[in-house]
């Protein structure tokens, strides 16, 4: 199997090594050890501020959205929310079932955020800010400095969906402004799905520690209390978390943060140039490195889709909902190379010629 999708992605050997081994208790020091070393290169990684946190969930990164819905935000406030898709939907639901009052900026699918359609938001007492900063559902990308600059401007609590945009673009969360970033283990990370992390600059620390949350698992405060000692109130997704570290540890090997991201870029830029002579279209204004989003022009996308799949073993990433017909996706993140792009266009050329695009 060659696995393009968005994840879960393809991990190293060495990660899936560490996959195949016993799991081992976790109240030990060993182990508050293992999980203080992921914090601090999950901090360094993300360029937080100094005094940031890190909250380790055992969800899938839906949970850390919710989570930081219900810590972060009540019926007092006023939050702007981004949605140019699938993702973006979710916050706005998100704000819906926990009674958080909210406005939609909306985006079609593609479409760029430009400043001055965010600034049509100026001066209107918002209190938060909720983004997907790469949109996965349709490959875009938004500037998460411009929108910094309106948060700061504007005095909003300012939350980053980082999960596909982690270690694939470039994203500094002390100098953007950045309140909160979300991300996954299955995403750049590489390492199975299950586990999330919600980096907290101080100011989200503080609001946290001082929320009444009616929620045991999904109490952040609980979760940061007991990361003081490097562990989780609840038994955690202990063989995800010690491949983390082995995969964080591979990023810091490798060149760090910066490296880790310009190995993305160079992958999607080679992706991008191979598939031009095929039958398709780029459909993001502002791609993202970590995703392509692909519009078929004489095929189902959902078809294609499924052809790689039965046909070459080849998964690339399908859309749902209105988009399933018209969009596929195509992931560079994960243990991928160049030469893993000629296999995939190679079969899309194979399947040109039997008439199939």
């Amino acid at each position: 199997m060659l696995n393009f999708t968005v994840g879960p992605v393809m991990c190293s050997d060495e990660v899936c090594a560490v996959g195949g081994e016993q799991v081992p208790y976790f109240r030990t020091p060993e182990f508050s050890e293992l999980m203080l070393e992921n914090e601090k290169l999950m901090l360094k990684f993300s360029k937080a501020p100094a005094g940031s946190r890190v909250a380790f969930m055992t969800n899938s990164s839906t949970g850390s959205m919710e989570a930081t819905v219900m810590n972060c935000f009540t019926a007092s406030d006023k939050v702007l929310v981004i949605n140019g898709g699938s993702f973006g939907q979710r916050f706005v639901e998100l704000c819906e079932i926990h009674d958080v009052p909210h406005d939609i900026l909306k985006l079609n699918h593609g479409q760029k955020l430009t400043k001055e359609r965010l600034y049509e938001y100026d001066n209107k007492d918002y209190t938060g800010l909720l983004v997907n900063i790469d949109e996965t559902s349709t490959g875009v990308l938004y500037d998460s400095e411009m929108i910094g600059e309106f948060c700061k401007k504007n005095d909003i609590f300012y939350v980053c969906d980082c999960v596909s945009a982690f270690l694939a673009d470039t994203f500094d969360m002390a100098h953007c402004g950045a309140d909160v970033m979300i991300t996954g283990s299955q995403k750049v990370l590489a390492c199975p799905p299950g586990v999330s992390m919600i980096v907290l600059a101080p100011r989200a620390a503080e609001r946290v520690t001082n929320a009444n949350v009616k929620s045991m698992y999904f109490n952040l405060a609980d979760v940061l209390k007991n990361m003081e000692r490097g562990q989780t109130p609840f038994t955690p997704a202990v063989g995800i978390l010690r491949q983390i570290n082995t995969r964080l540890k591979e990023i810091e090997a490798a060149g760090g943060a910066d490296a880790e991201i310009a190995r993305v870029a160079a992958q999607a830029q080679d992706f991008r140039e191979k598939i031009k002579e095929l039958p398709f279209e780029f459909v993001s204004e502002s791609p993202a490195n970590g995703v392509t989003s692909v519009h078929p022009l004489n095929a189902d996308a959902y078809e294609i889709f499924m052809e790689l799949k039965d046909h070459y073993g080849i998964w690339i990433c399908p859309n749902g909902g209105e988009m399933k017909s018209t969009i596929f996706r195509v992931g560079h993140i994960g243990y991928l190379n160049h030469e893993d792009n000629t296999t995939l266009i190679n079969a899309l050329k194979d399947m040109q010629r039997k008439g199939k695009l």
